[in-house]
């Protein structure tokens, strides 16, 4: 049984994590601004604090050891500085939540090694503004520079699921039931996806196995907006085109210029089963179709 803290942990995959914890008999605190409710009842502990505020966060965490720590909302290189000095001697594995967004573009499976934190220079700006690829790119790097921390950061690509709040698989669905275009640059470009129970399988996998290091976390398989408009279209009963163009509110947030996608083997390698694309996606399609008509 291990202690553990969750920095975010009521919403989508979060609370999906939290739920495997406890499930698992860990004794769990969660710290949040406490602007979402949770459904954990008094299986939880709970610190409410702004994780951008590093006096809040110090004063929420004063005292406390924790085995595991899984930092789900770290999005700037100050962000992850801060914790750092926070928690170095502190928590046994620091386990950051990344991304597939740290890599560029390329025609090929993207591997760990092709984006190297160790060696990424860390560069602030003084209006702490950063795109999210590159705030991820610098809080690994800042986090992977500490050589009093051990440090997981897992990359995700797009992360789906019934209560994905973004709605960004249930777009393609509901422009097929209205008829409208979807705009995209290249519809037959591939994508990594993975389910976000898959996603909180791997980030407890990660962090009660002590994983250090990056490492990809994806489905196995991948697909493209043309292969999932076809599957959308065995439940809505008709596609809609796909076009290189349209309004802005048209343009499907799946819309990239090429292939992107993950290697997954160093994980694999390691003993995780990865879910299969082919067989979750035409599920999570079916279940958002029925609930779109059942409104």
């Amino acid at each position: 049984m291990a202690n553990i803290l969750v920095l975010g942990g009521t919403r989508f995959f979060g609370k999906r994590l939290v739920n495997r914890l406890l499930a698992r008999g860990d004794t769990v605190t969660i710290l949040t601004r406490g602007s979402h409710k949770d459904s954990f009842g008094d299986a939880v502990q709970r610190l409410i604090a702004d994780r951008k505020d590093p006096d809040q966060l110090r004063q929420a965490v004063e005292g406390r050891e924790f085995d595991i720590l899984y930092d789900n909302i770290c999005y700037t290189p100050e962000e992850a500085g801060q914790a750092a000095d926070i928690f170095a001697g502190r928590v046994g594995q620091y386990v950051l939540t990344s991304s597939l967004s740290v890599y560029d573009f390329a025609d090929h499976p993207l591997r760990e090694e092709d984006f190297d934190p160790y060696r990424y220079p860390v560069m602030m700006n003084d209006r702490r503004d950063y795109s999210y690829e590159e705030g991820k790119r610098q809080s690994e790097a800042v986090l992977f520079s500490r050589h009093n921390l051990n440090v997981t950061a897992v990359r995700f690509p797009i992360v789906l699921g019934p209560d994905d709040y973004t709605r960004r698989l249930l777009f393609h669905i509901e422009h097929a039931e209205s008829g409208e275009a979807i705009g995209l640059p290249d519809p037959d470009a591939r994508i990594s996806f993975v389910h976000a129970e898959e996603a909180a399988e791997f980030l407890e996998w990660a962090g009660h196995s002590k994983f250090e290091g990056p490492v990809n976390a994806c489905s196995s398989g991948t697909i493209s907006v043309r292969e999932l408009m076809s599957l959308i279209q065995h439940n809505i009963g008709r596609t809609v085109p796909l076009q290189t163009s349209a309004a802005p509110e048209h343009m499907s947030p799946f819309g990239i210029p090429g292939d992107w996608t993950m290697d997954h083997s160093r994980a694999a390698a390691a003993g995780f089963k990865f879910w299969d694309l082919s067989e979750w996606m035409p599920n999570l399609i079916a279940e958002l179709t029925a609930d779109l008509k059942g409104r």
